[in-house]
């Protein structure tokens, strides 16, 4: 089985960077979010980059999860 080519840092950067944007369009700002360099130094199969979302208070993870369950509905 072939695997598709694994993300280059600069794939996973776009990324956070796409999802901080989303995020912000919410209001929401994850402080901790961004990729995760020792992830690529991993032996995943197949070899990924990783997205690090960090520690956020209690008021960003309710306004996060209000967002998500406002979006699955629509």
């Amino acid at each position: 089985m072939s695997h598709p080519p694994s993300p280059t840092s600069y794939d996973i950067t776009l990324c956070v960077e796409n999802l901080r944007a989303a995020l912000a369009l919410h209001g929401i700002v994850l402080p901790s979010l961004r990729a995760d360099l020792p992830s690529f130094a991993g032996s995943y199969a197949p070899p990924a980059g990783l997205v690090a979302l960090g520690n956020c208070n209690a008021t960003t993870a309710h306004a996060l999860a209000a967002v998500l369950k406002k979006a699955a509905a629509e």
